[in-house]
């Protein structure tokens, strides 16, 4: 059974216009910010966040993070000004006027439109961090561990973690318009460390959403949870040294999109192609990629991660084409790009808080299914790789190039799946995998929740997904 929740008063909404600055007086101020530019907004934000990690059979951290604050922008043309505080008063939203419409210099723009509306709800309002008392979260994690540890005598080492968060968004438009979003956020986290025979080995799953922690709480998910990072731990305890060369590679369905997410989805970002940085530059209506792949940027999918009713720059979020059957049809945009670009903002105007400007960034990328059963994807390779599951990667947006380390995967040899193989690095660039896709698989899904993309310096929470694909000619990384 879940835990109770908690029962008591839900918090006082974030209503800045209200408490602590006047709305009209705040329009004037913004409005003499902009005068003479192409866009700007006044940007204004609360979050409220906990965190609780346990480890080894003892709450090792807990914390709890409240701040607000605001961000004025003004653009014109490439240049943006912006200048951000934790002061919600008159008086600094002037000081950050007055250096913000250093960007627009003398002035000639002509202010944009503003931002369509919505009425959207993709998720819940509620404050996560409610869900359940502090004592029951405690308890819940304690019992994690308890779980895994009765489950198997290898287990040498269990790490928990809960997390939830509540973003409240205000965004005053020059128009006079205000927008909002409250985005909640949980998660939840399990790693193991097994050992056998002197050697050790560990495994991770974990995830949640735009959702309360109600559900991540419950017996029937942790559990699950739970037996997965014991599952792949336990594999990699029989994990040989992988193999080294050009290979065929499988990759699995879901949270192996990431590959996807970093080696395409970054140069498909429109500031990376409006300056001519992305590998991708100039390509539209051009075939990059193998038939049958189609990629999509969507930030209209209920409860994900990635998902959002409206961008940080108050753009309502989309269900984005960016590579239908093999041909690149679009870019994610913001605002300002979108109109140095000529095209439509596409709601991918995302920061990771008050204090940062925006700027394009994906929401929930992933690919579409195909019609080939995975089986026979599998079938199909003489001499490869069955990759399921990813760690960390690094890729040249100017070129694509990436490499990505495996933290589950499989020797196939001869259309058969063998020994789990542990080392494995692949190796090559967005655009050529793209093209080197010979088989698409009809079981798409998504990540369980548990993506964060970097960006300049930025982190935002972020979706992928994707199915089976067989892809030819990587280059595995291993060790002979």
């Amino acid at each position: 059974m879940p835990p109770e929740p908690v029962t008591r008063p839900a918090p006082d909404r974030f209503r800045p216009f209200e408490t602590d600055l006047d709305q009209t007086r705040a329009l004037a101020i913004l409005r003499d910010a902009v005068a003479g530019a192409d866009d700007g907004e006044l940007f204004l934000e609360r979050r409220r966040s906990e965190s609780l990690v346990l480890d080894d059979g003892r709450i090792r951290s807990a914390g709890f993070d409240a701040a607000e604050g605001f961000g004025l922008r003004a653009v014109r043309g490439e240049v943006a000004g912006y200048a951000h505080s934790t002061h919600l008063t008159e008086a600094a939203v002037k000081r950050a006027a007055a250096t913000a419409r250093l960007a627009v210099g003398g002035g000639g723009g002509t202010l944009a439109a503003p931002p369509a509306g919505t009425n959207a709800r993709l998720y819940t309002d509620a404050d996560p961090i409610l869900d359940a008392s502090f004592p029951a979260k405690i308890d819940t994690l304690r019992a994690i561990d308890d779980y895994l540890r009765g489950l198997d005598a290898r287990v040498m080492q269990v790490s928990a973690s809960l997390s939830a968060s509540l973003q409240e968004v205000v965004i005053l438009r020059p128009e006079g318009g205000i927008l909002t979003d409250i985005r909640p956020m949980s998660r939840l986290n399990i790693s193991v460390i097994v050992e056998q025979d002197g050697r050790r080995e560990s495994g991770s799953a974990g995830g949640g959403g735009r959702a309360g922690l109600t559900a991540l709480l419950e017996s029937g998910h942790w559990q699950g949870v739970a037996r997965e990072a014991l599952r792949i731990a336990v594999v990699n305890l029989t994990a040989e040294p992988a193999p080294a060369g050009m290979m065929d590679v499988v990759l699995g369905p879901g949270w192996p999109g990431i590959l996807l997410h970093e080696a395409v989805g970054h140069g498909l970002e429109g500031d990376f192609n409006r300056k001519k940085t992305s590998a991708f530059a100039g390509l539209l209506g051009q075939r990059v990629a193998a038939p049958g792949v189609t990629v999509l940027d969507d930030g209209t999918l209920p409860d994900r991660r990635g998902s959002l009713t409206i961008d940080d720059e108050g753009t309502p979020s989309a269900r984005n084409v960016l590579i239908e059957d093999g041909i690149l049809t679009g870019f994610m945009q913001d605002r300002q790009n979108a109109r140095l670009m000529g095209v439509a903002a596409t709601g991918n105007g995302r920061r990771e808080s008050y204090a940062h400007a925006p700027m394009p960034r994906m929401t929930n990328t992933y690919m579409l299914g195909g019609d080939a059963d995975p089986a026979a994807l599998v079938a199909e390779m003489r001499d490869g790789i069955f990759a399921v599951g990813f760690g960390g990667g690094q890729v040249d947006i100017t070129n694509g190039k990436f490499v990505f380390s495996c933290t589950e995967a499989y020797r196939v040899k001869n259309g058969q799946i063998g020994a789990p193989v542990k080392g494995v690095t692949l190796i090559g660039d967005g655009p050529t995998a793209l093209k080197n896709v010979r088989g698409i698989g009809n079981d798409m899904a998504l990540d369980p929740g548990m993506g964060n993309c970097g960006k300049a310096g930025q982190w935002v929470p972020v979706g992928v997904g994707q199915p089976s694909l067989l892809i030819g000619g990587l280059t595995v990384g291993g060790v002979a």
